[in-house]
């Protein structure tokens, strides 16, 4: 029977105000890198949990995603760990690449004045080569995806033998991907002696059987957070279809008065994406995302503070912790996938008491996520229109003005010039205002002052007596539905029926091995011996490849394009489950 420490209020009401990390216990060199980052004082999940896996016990936390749990198990595993093992100390298991990306960067930022501490993340979609010279050359901690720890135990290249601490890290997650199989697998192969640390959002029954089964008399630890938002931000949404996205930020560019932006993409391919095409437009833009450097982030994060760089496009996890004080706007250019994502993301601006803003593109099939957003914070995000040209040029003519205004000011600079005027118009017979406008058309260049008329119809969708946004009206604009027409190929996989195979196991596993997202996918047909399975028609071999090498239910996926074969009998009718770009 667990015991239960039971923490009830948010963070700030749950952490003693003069409670610091140094009274946790903590090793003095992690303390020391505490430091560094300018951590100071604990949240409520790691005040509590912290001193009990410092004790030796096991745990089970209890708290929703952003409330500081990766510190919560890093810090007390990193305290105790002895460094120099050949084979792995601490195992980090976590639900998806980008998790597993962002805990592996933590433990390495916690474990900067630990000497000879090696962090590896192990997960599908990279190349084993890699992985292999890292575990032969040996590995203090480990943070991956059950399903690629699970090849490398299959494989024999991966030895949890001298394994001391194991974390679970957004349980409840992995189950709903159809991981259960191999996370009771790898706590079954791992020594009876370690210390386990399961951290969950929800604790639903084979939660509770798996932490009866496996941990020995952990200690149960729960925090409730209020989700909220800052009160100095002022949020609006954008209703825009997909292929408007690069336009409409374009638009707003020309119009907010910003001093620096980070611009929220889903993808790390659409981070490069977005960035290119702000470059290509003008602006002083760059991606960061989980494939970039630490140094090279480093130095994009430094642009931004010194102002040399205005627009940062970026991930979920690459601008995790990322505080800088000319942040005066964020744009979800994609939606996030949960309302705690969205309050993550738009905390980056609206810091130390100044105002931020904070705009949101919202495609129409969207609709149910701003809903879920606006009851999560409590507050109702504001409609915008797309800015007009006549806004753009407005904008442009104002900035023109003050140009001007800040030249004049410049007295010898304008008597320099006011004698070249001169001797062109005595020259040339032209009036003075004809040469100023010849002036302003040789400074403008290739890219005219004013904007062209352009009619971009926006998508809209109405918004029930409740407030909450509903489906548009017969023969509105559908935005960017999904249609047939060449989008999407068949795929089979080689898991059915048979193997109990489930709509959401075939999507955990394929968004987590593939990247792909939630609209990635159309109609799913599960069938005896296989499935059938809608993805993207325009998948990269390399994405192909790494998804045929997928497993579910621990069994090879062998992901291949479907060519057709009998029909189904009519005992063999599929089971069809469609993904719209609404469902979160």
């Amino acid at each position: 029977m667990a015991s239960e420490t039971p923490v009830d209020s948010a963070e700030a009401e749950t952490t003693p105000e003069k409670l610091t990390f140094a009274d946790l216990g903590l090793d003095a060199a992690v303390l020391k890198a505490l430091k560094d980052v300018g951590y100071e004082t604990p949240s409520a999940i790691q005040a509590a949990t912290i001193p009990v896996l410092l004790q030796g016990r096991d745990v089970v936390g209890l708290a929703q995603t952003g409330t500081g749990k990766t510190a919560a198990f890093a810090l007390p595993v990193l305290s105790q760990m002895e460094t120099g093992h050949k084979n792995p100390q601490a195992l980090v298991l976590a639900p998806t690449r980008e998790l597993a990306l962002q805990v592996c960067e933590a433990f390495e930022k916690y474990a900067a004045h630990i000497k000879g501490v090696s962090v590896l993340p192990v997960y599908g979609g990279q190349g084993y080569g890699q992985q292999l010279s890292a575990l032969r050359r040996g590995v203090d901690v480990i943070v991956g995806t059950p399903g690629r720890i699970m090849d490398h135990l299959d494989k024999g290249t991966l030895d949890l033998s001298e394994l001391k601490f194991l974390v679970l890290d957004e349980a409840d997650e992995m189950l709903k991907m159809g991981f259960a199989e191999d996370v009771e697998t790898i706590l079954a192969d791992t020594p009876s002696t370690k210390q386990v640390a399961l951290f969950s959002a929800t604790m639903p029954a084979q939660i509770r059987r798996i932490s009866a089964q496996y941990l020995n008399d952990p200690e149960e630890i729960t925090v409730k957070t209020k989700t909220t938002t800052s009160a100095n931000i002022t949020q609006r949404y954008l209703v825009v279809s997909y292929q408007q996205k690069i336009d409409a930020l374009t638009r707003i560019l020309e119009v907010e008065n910003f001093e620096g932006m980070i611009v929220f993409t889903r993808t790390k391919n659409e981070t490069e994406t977005v960035a290119e095409k702000l470059r290509a437009r003008g602006y002083t833009a760059a991606a960061i995302n989980g494939d970039i450097a630490q140094v090279q982030r480093e130095r994009t994060v430094n642009q931004l503070k010194s102002g040399k760089l205005d627009i940062l496009v970026a991930t979920d996890v690459a601008a995790r912790g990322l505080d800088v004080e000319r942040i005066s706007h964020v744009v979800n250019y994609d939606l996030p996938i949960d309302t705690e994502s969205y309050v993550h993301r738009i905390g980056r601006t609206g810091r130390a008491g100044r105002t931020g803003d904070a705009i949101s593109f919202v495609t129409p099939r969207e609709r149910r996520m701003l809903t879920a957003i606006e009851k999560a914070t409590r507050q109702p995000l504001t409609e915008m229109s797309l800015p007009s040209v006549d806004d753009v040029n407005a904008t442009r003519l104002t900035r023109f003005d003050d140009a001007i205004t800040t030249a004049l000011e410049d007295t010898a600079a304008i008597a320099t010039f006011r004698d070249v005027v001169a001797h062109y118009v005595a020259h040339h017979d032209v009036p003075e205002a004809d040469v100023a406008a010849a002036l302003a058309v040789v400074a403008q260049g290739d890219t005219p002052l004013l904007l062209e008329e352009e009619t971009i119809r926006q998508p809209r969708f109405d918004r029930d007596r409740d407030g909450s946004a509903r489906e548009p009206r017969e023969g509105g604009d559908r935005g960017d539905r999904r249609s047939s027409g060449g989008r999407f190929a068949t795929y089979r996989i080689a898991v059915g029926r048979r193997q109990r195979v489930e709509p959401r196991q075939i999507v955990g596993a394929l968004a987590n091995e593939g990247g792909l997202r939630r609209n990635d996918f159309g109609a799913i047909q599960i069938r005896q011996d296989f499935s059938l399975v809608e993805l993207p028609a325009d998948l990269s071999r390399d994405t192909i490849d790494r998804l045929a090498d997928t497993r579910i239910s621990g069994q090879l996926i062998d992901l291949r394009l479907d060519q057709g074969g009998r029909s189904a009998k009519r005992s063999d009718r599929p089971q069809r489950r469609s993904f719209d770009r609404d469902r979160d």
